[in-house]
C-alpha cells in the first residue's frame, strides 16, 4: 500500500524547489534554508525554515512563498512553518557554497570572469551618466538578463535614489550580511551596492582620498555577492581621477562606454574619459550622447545644449583603432527621464513609448547581443581520461 504522506513530503520539498531567496536569488533548498518536511496523516504539512540571519529582512516573503508553494500541492489541507537561524557553521558553509571555491574578498569579475563588465564614465558631472547607468541596467533586466550596478560615484553617490531605493528621508537601507559577505538589495530585477547604503545618513558627504576610494571599490568587487551575472554596470565618477585609475587596475578587462552631451566643451572633456581608459588597458565600445534636443509642439527640435558632440567624441575616440567606436544613441531631452529619476521610477518601465526610453533601450539592445566573449578565459571543464 503506497504511503500516501511520505509521496506527500516529496511532493511538497519538490515544490519548495521554486521558492527563491529574494536577496540570494537562489532556491532555499538549494541553500539549505529547509530543514524538514512531515505532513500528517490528515495533509496538514510542516516546514522547518532556517533563516541566513537574525532579523532577516526577506524572512516574511520567504515565509509566504514558502506557504504559498506547499499549499499549491495536491493533497496539502493546511500548512504551518517553523522558523530558526543557521548555526554559524551553517552560515560558513553557506558562504563557502555561494563563492564557489573562490577565497574570502577575492575579486569576482576578473578576466577569467563570464561577466561582462562596463564601466560608464564622462569627461564632467552633470551629462546624466547615473540616470543613464540605471535605465540601462533595468532594460537590460527587463530582457531577462542578470544584471548589477557598482555605484563607483563614491563622492556623488545616486543609483539608489534613481533606482527608488530609499526611503522617505532618502536614506537606503543598509545591504544584509551574511559573515563577511554582503547581499545586494533588489531594484526593477537589478542588485545594486553603493556607498549610500553604508552612510549614516542621505545628506551624509564622503570627504575620501584615493586610498580609502580605492579600497571601496576593492571591497565592492570582493565582498558583495552578486552571483553569476551576465552584465556588471559600474556608474563611475566623472573625470579621469582616482577611482577610474583604481578600475581600470582592478577590472582591466572592462568595457567602457563614455557619456556625453551634445556641447563640444562637454564632448573635448569627454574624450579624455575615453583616452585614460584605454591607458588602463579597457576597450572604449561606444559613445552615448545625452540630453540630444528637445522637441517642440510644431515637430522642430531645439538644440539646448547643442549638437553633434557625441558624434565628435565616436570620431576622435575612433582614430587609430582597429574597430571604429560607435555612437550607440542620442537621447533627446526628457522630462519624464528627469523625473523618473528624481522619483526612483526609471523611465524604461514607466513611459517605455518616450523618446529618451526608446534610445535607452535600442543601446540595452545592442548591449545585450554581443555576447560575452570567451577568449582567453577559463570555463572550469575538465576533460575526463578515457
Amino acid at each position: 500500500m503506497p504511503d500516501i504522506a511520505a509521496d506527500l513530503v516529496d511532493q511538497v520539498g519538490k515544490a519548495l524547489g521554486g521558492v527563491l531567496d529574494p536577496e540570494i536569488r537562489k532556491p532555499i533548498t538549494e541553500l539549505n534554508m529547509v530543514g524538514g518536511v512531515a505532513v500528517s496523516g490528515s495533509g496538514h504539512a510542516t516546514v522547518a525554515v532556517k533563516l541566513t540571519i537574525v532579523g532577516c529582512p526577506a524572512a516574511d516573503t520567504i515565509e509566504r512563498d514558502v506557504r504559498t508553494a506547499a499549499a499549491a500541492v495536491p493533497g496539502i489541507t493546511g500548512v504551518s512553518v517553523s522558523v530558526s537561524v543557521m548555526t554559524r557553521e551553517e552560515r560558513a558553509a553557506l558562504t563557502e557554497k555561494l563563492r564557489g571555491g573562490r577565497a574570502a574578498r577575492a575579486q569576482q569579475f576578473g578576466p577569467d570572469s563570464l561577466t561582462t563588465v562596463y564601466a560608464v564614465t564622462s569627461g564632467k558631472g552633470g551629462v546624466g551618466k547615473s540616470t543613464l547607468t540605471a535605465n540601462l541596467a533595468v532594460a537590460l533586466a527587463e530582457r531577462g538578463l542578470r544584471v548589477g550596478i557598482v555605484d563607483a560615484d563614491v563622492h556623488g553617490f545616486s543609483i539608489p535614489g534613481i533606482l527608488g531605493l530609499v526611503d522617505e528621508s532618502g536614506a537606503a537601507p543598509r545591504p544584509t550580511r551574511v559573515d563577511d559577505m554582503i547581499l545586494p538589495p533588489l531594484a526593477y530585477g537589478v542588485k545594486v551596492v553603493s556607498i549610500g547604503m553604508f552612510v549614516d545618513s542621505a545628506s551624509a558627504a564622503v570627504a575620501w582620498r584615493g586610498p580609502m576610494l580605492h579600497r571601496t571599490i576593492q571591497q565592492f568587487l570582493g565582498d558583495v555577492f552578486f552571483g553569476d551575472l551576465d552584465i556588471l554596470l559600474l556608474d563611475l565618477p566623472p573625470g579621469t581621477g582616482d577611482v577610474a585609475i583604481s578600475v581600470g587596475q582592478l577590472l582591466p578587462n572592462a568595457e567602457v562606454l563614455v557619456v556625453t552631451t551634445p556641447q563640444p566643451a562637454a564632448a573635448d572633456v569627454a574624450e579624455r574619459s575615453g583616452v585614460v581608459a584605454r591607458q588602463t588597458g579597457q576597450t572604449v565600445v561606444g559613445v552615448i550622447e545625452n540630453m540630444a534636443g528637445l522637441a517642440q509642439p510644431d515637430g522642430t527640435v531645439l538644440d539646448l545644449f547643442g549638437s553633434g558632440g557625441g558624434a565628435e567624441v565616436a570620431r576622435r575616440l575612433s582614430a587609430g583603432q582597429e574597430k571604429p567606436v560607435p555612437l550607440l544613441a542620442s537621447v533627446p531631452l526628457s522630462i519624464p527621464l528627469r523625473a523618473g529619476g528624481d522619483a526612483g521610477a526609471p523611465i524604461v518601465v514607466t513611459d517605455p513609448a518616450d523618446p529618451a526610453s526608446v534610445a535607452i533601450r535600442a543601446v540595452a539592445e545592442h548591449l545585450a547581443t554581443r555576447g560575452r566573449g570567451l577568449a582567453g578565459r577559463k570555463l572550469g571543464i575538465t576533460v575526463a581520461e578515457q
